[in-house]
């Protein structure tokens, strides 16, 4: 079969050859342009034309018109469709929002109840503070061993202990001033006994030289003139020696007496600091004092808060570690003096812990304090604290958690019951917008016991009434669509 640009028998393809470089371009009629390779058409058979060109044959075409006529259907029910969920929508927002605005009374229970938010400390507990040391200036304190963070201790079990070598040092250096002036008391009280004996020897001499002088004097009758002068002023010297040496032999023991006193006063002194030190040294190692818990507590270590551990430096007097008993825990609360005359003690409450929603514990205000302290945003409010008893045990309760305290004030059966923001007060008077035929008028009732939520009625009310749900919502909203 040749080509040559005619037409093909029976076959409907328009054949156009147009060569372009290496390769031509044949269109055929009615589909599409075919890209295939430039050859000569002398002697080619139909199919095997065929074979180098697609054909887009009827199927497609109807394939592609039917996509486009639904596309034009789904543009057409998309901007009907639009308008009409708008509408639909806008009606059933209205209408919800109208059954939204108005509530019906009902007759149920009311429950009263208060939470108190406060933290958990344990009933018995034992605080250990950095020791203070007696008649020493120290900085801080090296810590050597700590017993770990809940780790359970028995009573007299060492909990901490501090570097004791400071106060060995001090302890040993103050025995020795001390065994220096023992020996130095001891040596003055010898001294003084010597210059005793030997005061006591001179005065014994004086008064023998005084008698012997007397004696002497007796004789004046028979001896010469000179020698009775001489006499008498060997007398005269003689009671003037022994009164000096009597007057000198109390000031010398006086001196003497005192000097003693003074190096007493100083052995003494020195005994003290010796056992301060010794009692310092003791206080290195810290005991448990009863069985609990050991807890670490939070404080300030060189530019940081944290907890310590070993090797760290604390100075005296720093509460740094106590030991709790689990078996005993309380929660401390702040109570504002508006809910003051709500509580009384003896009064039950449930305890739940921030850190642990799941767990509940009962609980039992056991102490309120009569006096009030200044609140934390004004001074005209007071606040009052309130200590709770926990009342069973939990191996998660721990000191320094905190905890809710919730407290049921009692419970109304078959009352009148109202949301809260339905009632509405003016001139003293208590009122709602109760709903009629046409449209809502002001009704005034009586408010009985409330809570945060829902309130009672007393009259004024019945049964069924609906009334508005907001009490200073603008009335006539209701009644717009």
């Amino acid at each position: 079969m040749q080509f040559g640009g005619a037409v093909l028998p029976g076959s409907g393809i328009d054949l156009v050859p147009r060569e372009c470089g290496k390769f031509g371009y044949l269109r055929k009629q009615p589909i599409r342009w075919i890209r295939v390779p430039t050859f000569q058409l002398d002697g080619l058979t139909l199919e095997r034309f065929l074979s180098h060109i697609e054909v887009m044959g009827p199927t497609t075409q109807h394939r592609g018109k039917l996509k486009a006529l639904l596309l034009r259907i789904a543009s057409v029910l998309l901007l009907v469709a639009i308008p009409f969920l708008f509408l639909h929508f806008r009606q059933g927002r209205s209408a919800a929002d109208r059954a939204e605005s108005v509530v019906k009374v009902e007759r149920k229970s009311l429950s009263q109840a208060l939470r108190l938010n406060g933290t958990t400390q344990a009933s018995r507990s034992f605080v250990v503070l950095a020791p203070r040391l007696e008649g020493a200036q120290v900085g801080s304190m090296v810590i050597t061993r700590l017993a770990p963070a809940g780790m359970h201790v028995t009573k007299d079990d060492v909990l901490v202990e501090f570097d004791p070598q400071a106060q060995t040092k001090d302890y040993l250096d103050k025995k020795s001033t001390y065994d220096n002036l023992v020996s130095q008391v001891a040596q003055k009280q010898t001294d003084e006994e010597i210059a005793r004996a030997k005061d006591d020897t001179a005065m014994k001499q004086a008064e023998d030289e005084l008698k012997r002088a007397q004696l002497e004097i007796q004789r004046n009758e028979v001896v010469s003139r000179i020698d009775a002068e001489k006499n008498q002023e060997a007398v005269d010297e003689g009671q003037a020696t022994l009164k000096q040496l009597k007057e000198t032999y109390q000031l010398k023991r006086a001196a003497a007496a005192a000097a003693i006193k003074i190096l007493e006063i100083q052995r003494d002194r020195a005994k003290e600091a010796m056992r301060y030190a010794l009692a310092n040294a003791a206080k290195m190692t810290v005991h448990s004092p009863m069985a609990g818990v050991v807890v670490y507590n939070t404080i300030w270590l060189g530019g940081r808060m944290g907890t310590v551990q070993q090797g760290d430096q604390v100075r005296p007097g720093v509460p740094f570690l106590q030991v709790v008993d689990p078996s005993r825990m309380e929660v401390r609360v702040e109570l504002n003096q508006v809910d003051l005359l709500k509580i009384h003690p003896g009064q039950q409450a449930q305890m739940r812990l921030d850190a642990y929603p799941g767990m509940m514990l009962p609980a039992v205000l056991d102490e309120l304090s009569p006096l009030g302290h200044t609140g934390q945003f004004t001074e005209m409010v007071r606040s009052f604290t309130a200590r709770f008893l926990v009342q069973g045990n939990d191996p998660r309760l721990l000191p320094d958690l905190s905890a809710a305290m919730d407290l049921d004030l009692g419970t109304e059966t078959n009352v009148l019951v109202v949301p809260y923001q339905s009632i509405g007060t003016e001139s003293g008077h208590s009122f709602v917008w109760l709903q009629n035929s046409s449209g809502f008028e002001k009704r005034t009732v009586k408010m009985g016991r409330r809570n945060d939520l829902n309130a009672v009625v007393e009259f004024g009310l019945a049964e069924g009434d609906v009334i508005r749900r907001d009490a200073w919502e603008d009335p006539a909203a209701a009644e717009r669509p």
